[in-house]
């Protein structure tokens, strides 16, 4: 021991820098280490130590898991959703992200509700749909409380088709609206008569279409699909180019066995073929159908939902079952299209942070370096993005490999405890929508999941399990 006092003297400083300052001007070999408590609070801190290296909540998170990676979300139909979504309540709308009321709502989702109420004729123009939903006349609901999930505002209404799928190896269905395209559109708030014309039209003449043809085609299984646009520089969420184009290469021979008309198959091909998002409209419920076998076990850390509905972040845990955990929606940040700026924005909005929560869009970044041309950044700072997620979740995905990485897994299962104690927060890549109903897509980026959310999980499941 005496040898000790006769070294050099090194010193690792975990915490106030200001201990490190006056070894270091004493000309001793000092490492300065920046250190807080977990989300800044003790509180907080406490909780996660009573959930760290605990034998029940490992357990639950291996379950959770194992549920996840054995789901197999299968496109088996299109319908109505009144008849399709079991429960479905008349004059009821659903959204996007946690529970809202209307006369909170960002003005984007307003501006599709406003136009849902047009589509489903419960009101023939803006001011008669303001004046039912004023007066109460309208209920609204999350997708999510559905088992369905829609971009941007997110909004399903009772005669919107809707995409069917079943995770056969739970037996259960989720749901997600038609891709209108590109432009203006119902998600972003739009409700003039053209785009009520497309949406009869899609409900009309593409949703029987694209019934006859799935009747045709038979089951289509969602996973090796998305694994194939992986590998062909789609993340699944903001690119869908590969996707959309394997998708459409499924579908039109079977359309052609169904002898859709012609004119209706060249219309739909043409619809189809013009929208490389198309596929994102199948990615999310196919993510939600994963998700929602890990949701409902008693105990997990692991995340089921993370959404936003333009003014709320909110996230739901596996073993906080219906609850959700809200913040303030954040800006996004990122790449604007030419005379718009972050004043111009929406706070973040949409079910599509479903597919970050299953493994694939930012989380898999690494696989589409291309991206980065939409949502801003680099090629490297894409693979980061990938490498960074392994620290906040519970596995890999061996079902999504991505070539960047050596094929290496995709990192999935987010750990409420992980961010926490590593402050790291889920990476997000976004479209951004304007702060004005019906102006539309201004731009892309990079956000995260606000860690406030994750603080309060982390109280919540702690208190939870210790009752």
């Amino acid at each position: 021991m005496t040898s000790l006092f006769g070294a050099d003297l090194a010193v690792i400083n975990v915490g106030l820098s200001e201990f490190a300052a006056p070894i270091a001007a004493a000309e001793a070999q000092v490492l300065d280490i920046a250190w807080t408590p977990p989300a800044g609070d003790e509180t907080v801190a406490r909780a996660l130590a009573r959930l760290v290296n605990r034998p029940d909540v490992e357990a639950a998170n291996a379950t959770a898991f194992a549920r996840y990676l054995a789901a197999q979300p299968t496109l088996v139909g299109v319908a109505a959703a009144a008849d399709a979504i079991a429960g479905l309540p008349d004059r009821t709308i659903l959204h996007a992200g946690p529970p809202i009321e209307w006369r909170n709502m960002c003005a984007p989702v307003q501006g599709a509700i406003i136009g849902a109420c047009i589509f489903e004729g419960w009101a023939d123009g803006p001011e008669a749909a303001q004046k039912i939903l004023d007066a109460g006349e309208i209920s609204f609901s999350p997708c999510h409380h559905y088992g369905a999930v829609g971009p941007m505002a997110g909004i399903i209404s009772p005669s919107m088709p809707v995409w069917i799928i079943e995770d056969a190896a739970h037996g259960t269905r989720t749901y997600s609206n038609l891709n209108e395209g590109l432009g203006k559109v119902l998600r972003f708030g739009a409700n003039t008569p053209d785009v009520i014309d497309r949406l009869r039209w899609m409900q009309q003449v593409l949703g029987p279409a694209l019934t006859a043809t799935l009747k045709t085609l038979g089951p289509l299984e969602l996973k090796p699909l998305m694994a194939q646009a992986l590998h062909m520089g789609d993340e699944v969420h903001n690119r869908n180019a590969a996707a959309s184009a394997l998708l459409l290469k499924r579908l039109i021979p079977a359309a052609l066995d169904a002898n859709l008309d012609a004119a209706v198959l060249s219309d739909v091909v043409k619809f189809i073929n013009s929208n490389d998002h198309f596929f994102l409209n199948l990615s999310m419920p196919a993510c939600k159908a994963m998700m929602d076998a890990a949701h409902g076990v008693a105990g997990p850390s692991l995340v089921t939902a993370m959404a936003r509905n333009g003014v709320e972040f909110g996230i739901r845990v596996s073993g906080l079952g219906p609850r959700w955990f809200t913040v303030p929606a954040p800006i996004v940040h990122g790449l604007f299209f030419p005379g718009y700026s972050a004043e111009d924005a929406n706070p973040d909005l949409g079910d599509s942070t479903i597919t970050e929560t299953a493994g694939i869009g930012a989380f898999a970044m690494a696989a589409s370096p291309a991206i980065v041309q939409f949502v801003g950044g680099s090629a490297s700072d894409a693979i980061a993005n990938t490498r960074q997620m392994s620290h906040i979740t519970i596995g890999r995905n061996n079902s999504f490999t991505l070539p960047q990485l050596d094929f290496g897994a995709t990192p999935a299962g987010i750990d409420i405890r992980k961010v926490i104690d590593t402050g790291i927060e889920p990476v997000i890549n976004t479209g951004i929508a304007h702060c004005e109903a019906g102006i539309g897509q201004i731009g892309a980026g990079i956000t995260h999941a606000p860690m406030a959310c994750f603080a309060q999980a982390v109280l919540a499941l702690a208190e939870s399990l210790d009752e």
